[in-house]
């Protein structure tokens, strides 16, 4: 298994953490010292699953979005997306769970025009207000078509950390990793009106591979 970078700090802390507390219930508890192994071998582990990498390629045309996380899709629909681009737009959101790979990819080829970040609350990812209310960073992207495509990482109720790569002005594109999102969270995408949207609600979908939107023409 392969593991992203991002993991790199927080699984060191966790392992002296967790060899601390084990020496000392060692020391002192005696009997419960094998529980307390246990339990912490099987909490490395899961936070080992949810660093995990996974290279993928994808290959499409210029019209079409690629998914820009793991998870299931809660939400597909026209919204007014007042806080960057002004404007009506189709938005699909994918819901990641602590099980889902939290690597976020580039939907489409382009230059960055807009990157930001904002401070905010740490409600549940579910909740429709997370997109607007929660900490969250925001990238515009202006497709190969002249299209712009907006990719905002919400922080969810667990989720503390919101890193973010490109950076205004650099040419992205498909199979690069936009950023990562520690501990529970979603990504939503918005998306110009026409866009044929090609999944719904309740699916599940893959970053870098499922194809989400193709844009209008």
């Amino acid at each position: 298994m392969l593991l992203h970078k991002e993991g790199r700090g927080p699984l060191i802390s966790f392992a002296i953490i967790l060899i601390g507390i084990n020496a000392f219930i060692a020391l002192f508890g005696g009997a419960f010292s094998l529980v307390s192994v246990i339990l912490s071998a099987l909490f490395y582990l899961g936070v080992l699953n949810f660093f995990r990498y996974e290279p993928r390629k994808h290959s499409t045309g210029d019209l079409e979005i690629v998914c820009p996380a793991d998870g299931r899709v809660v939400v597909v629909e026209e919204t007014e997306e007042t806080e960057l681009l002004g404007c009506r737009c189709l938005q699909v959101s994918v819901f990641m769970s602590v099980f889902d790979m939290h690597v976020n990819w580039i939907p489409c080829n382009g230059i960055v025009e807009h990157v930001s970040h904002n401070d905010g609350r740490f409600l549940s990812a579910h909740l429709p207000k997370s997109s607007t209310d929660n900490e969250r960073s925001s990238v515009i992207i202006r497709s190969e078509g002249g299209d712009q495509i907006l990719v905002r990482q919400v922080a969810g109720a667990i989720a503390r950390r919101i890193v973010t790569y490109p950076e205004v002005g650099s040419h992205v594109g498909i199979n690069e990793n936009l950023g990562f999102i520690k501990f529970g969270s979603r990504v939503d995408l918005y998306l110009p009106l026409g866009t044929k949207v090609h999944v719904k609600v309740g699916q599940h979908v893959k970053g870098n591979i499922t194809d989400i939107a193709t844009l209008p023409r």
